[in-house]
């Protein structure tokens, strides 16, 4: 069973953004990105040796955890102490420097994204660091033992936007001739008994002022739960409905993980391909990885009748797979088989399973699902474990991410040049590339992502998820109508394919058509109930283009809620803003979205929007101008 990615808890939580980063950026763009990304990475570095986990690094922001505050604060001077040596050596005048906020508060992890009211805390004391500095509020400064060498004065009672309480804060710097002290050995307890107390009641006091935040108000939709028993729950379909959980990796070592969710999602594909199942989305059914919840649970929470699950475990050049399919109602075993075969048998082995669940849902079969259920497959594992690998790269859209997903799929090509769905990652690997500014040569890399795509789709004209690349690419280039088209072609080819339902709500957006979003993001949220901030966006999205402000501010926010990183939305939110008559707010919206993503400017935005509708274009510019959006 799997165990869901959202969780809550208490947490240090460091915060860093780079002052004046739009002034950088103005004077030389290229430069300003790449010192940029070179102080994060070194941030990043030292956040490691120091016990932190780096969560968030996008643009001119950075978010980390830390299980102690000492670590948290030694880390932040330790890197200020390096980075300003390291500015001293630059003769110009574009040298980013690094502020910081380290607040302790409750915090949600979901999607890889942490968010909650201590992320907005340490955000908010950032900003009131200077250039270079470092300020921690009353609950960090509590938790500091006496020894440490550090310098710390009071900025008193603060009023931080979106609290109601003022927040006494503190600024810190290393003693005058102290050295910065090296990493401890990781301990259990973090601080005195005693403290614990006084700690508790600044986060109590935190949570409830936070409830007034407006940044934080719901929308009609419901707000992302843990799935359990309690979260919300769907209807069965009128048509057999499964969910495939993660296969367990019994391998004995996490790094084979990519293999055992390989496979599942495998699985996922072949069986979203059937008009005749409703099939549940991997974002939804992943996560469950190691939860304790009964198949009857899981399954009342993400309406799916039929619960497969199993494991895998590779030993040499032989893999055995387990799997079971499970009734949910009842909680009765209708199926369950064990494989012994060699590595190069995986892709006739998941085949077998996908046709044992058909045959024993006794779901009639087109002569078209036939011919395209198993689609395009590699020659060899080794291509396939490839191809594996980078999928588990791509997962995130840093550089180094984006780079290393490249090179593991042309590796594939190369051991398999007639591998489909390599060709079709890869070009969406090349036009994220293209998107986020990390291409050394833009217009080459963009036509090249849709040469790769539309070569996938001519060797595998049947699958869905190439014509999800290819549409995707289409979009980013503004090619509207190409994009329409195979969009609308992926979700024909598996209707239940929830992201192309997405995508194709999302080229909608941009061609004005916002009336025929909202049913298409329904039906994805049906097939992925555990769904991303993205799906709430596209709604936000519809509701602005349809003069309904109050309805698109209730989604960003939640869209915004569920993942801070993402910097589009707030445009829109600020655009929102703008029409209500509340300029204030958007202008906030548009600093937050500058400070993680500096190159957000207006006409570095004007050439990347990929919206076809010249009306709503010419108008969102119009509100993001008003909102304060720099030239």
């Amino acid at each position: 069973m799997a165990k869901d990615d959202l969780s809550g808890k208490l947490a240090v939580i460091l915060h860093a953004d780079v002052a004046g980063s739009t002034q950088l950026v103005q004077q030389d763009e290229q430069l300003a990105h790449e010192r940029i990304r070179d102080a994060f990475r070194r941030f990043s570095d030292t956040i490691e040796k120091y016990h932190g986990r780096v969560q968030e690094l996008r643009g001119d922001a950075l978010l980390a955890e830390f299980e102690r505050a000492s670590d948290a604060v030694t880390a932040t001077l330790a890197f200020q102490s390096d980075h300003h040596d390291h500015l001293e050596k630059i003769s110009d005048d574009i040298q980013p420097e690094i502020r910081a906020g380290i607040a302790l508060g409750e915090v949600v992890i979901a999607d890889n994204t942490v968010t909650g009211a201590g992320v907005v805390l340490a955000q908010r004391v950032e900003q009131l660091a200077e250039p270079g500095g470092l300020c921690i509020t009353s609950a960090i400064h509590e938790a500091l033992p006496n020894r440490m060498p550090f310098s710390i004065e009071s900025l008193g009672e603060q009023a931080l936007k979106g609290f109601e309480e003022h927040v006494r804060v503190y600024q810190v710097q290393l003693g005058l001739g102290e050295s910065v002290p090296l990493p401890q050995q990781k301990s259990n307890r973090q601080v005195s008994p005693k403290i614990w107390p006084r700690m508790a009641v600044v986060v109590v006091v935190v949570m409830l002022v936070a409830v007034g935040i407006g940044y934080w108000s719901k929308g009609s939709l419901p707000q992302e739960q843990p799935v359990l028993v309690g979260s919300k729950t769907f209807p069965l379909p009128d048509k057999p409905s499964i969910a495939v959980l993660a296969f367990d990796n019994l391998s004995g070592d996490p790094g084979q993980e990519y293999l055992s969710d390989g496979i599942s999602r495998h699985i996922i594909t072949d069986l979203s391909k059937i008009h005749g199942l409703t099939v549940i989305a991997r974002n939804s059914s992943f996560g469950y990885r190691d939860s304790e919840a009964t198949v009857q649970e899981i399954g009342k929470s993400l309406g799916a009748q039929f619960i497969l699950d199993g494991s895998v475990q590779k030993s040499g050049d032989r893999l055995r797979i387990t799997s079971q399919l499970v009734d949910s109602k009842t909680g009765h075993q209708l199926w369950a088989e064990r494989f012994d075969r060699r590595l190069s048998d995986v892709f006739l082995l998941q085949d077998e399973i996908t046709r044992e669940i058909i045959s024993t849902l006794a779901v009639r079969l087109s002569a078209d699902e036939q011919e395209h259920l198993s689609g395009n497959v590699p020659t060899s594992f080794e291509a396939y474990d490839l191809f594996l690998r980078g999928q588990q790269a791509s997962v995130g859209f840093s550089e180094e991410a984006i780079t290393e997903a490249i090179e593991q799929y042309r590796q594939a090509i190369r051991l398999d040049p007639n591998y489909a769905h390599a060709y079709g990652a890869l070009a969406v690997a090349r036009i994220r590339q293209f998107f986020f500014g990390f291409a050394d040569t833009p217009a080459r890399t963009r036509d090249r992502a849709l040469e790769l795509a539309r070569k996938a789709a001519t060797m595998d004209p049947g699958s869905h998820q190439i014509q999800w690349s290819l549409g995707y690419i289409h979009m980013y280039r503004k090619e509207f109508n190409e994009a329409l088209e195979a969009a609308e072609r992926a979700v024909s080819l598996s209707p239940n394919y929830a992201d192309g339902y997405a995508l194709l709500a999302l080229v909608k957006n941009n061609l004005g058509q916002a009336d025929d979003v909202i049913p298409l993001i329904e039906k994805a949220m049906l097939l992925n109930p555990h769904y991303t901030w993205d799906y709430i966006y596209q709604l936000g999205r519809a509701y602005y283009a349809m003069d309904e402000y109050d309805k698109a501010v209730s989604y960003l926010q939640e869209a915004i809620e569920r993942n801070e990183a993402v910097g589009i939305p707030r445009l829109f939110l600020a655009a929102s803003y703008v029409n209500l008559g509340e300029l204030e707010d958007a202008e906030w919206e548009i600093t937050q979205a500058q400070m993680t993503h500096p190159e957000y400017t207006y006409t570095h935005l004007q050439k990347i929007m990929p919206i076809g509708d010249k009306k709503l274009f010419d108008r969102l510019f119009h509100d993001l101008r008003s909102a304060g959006l720099t030239e």
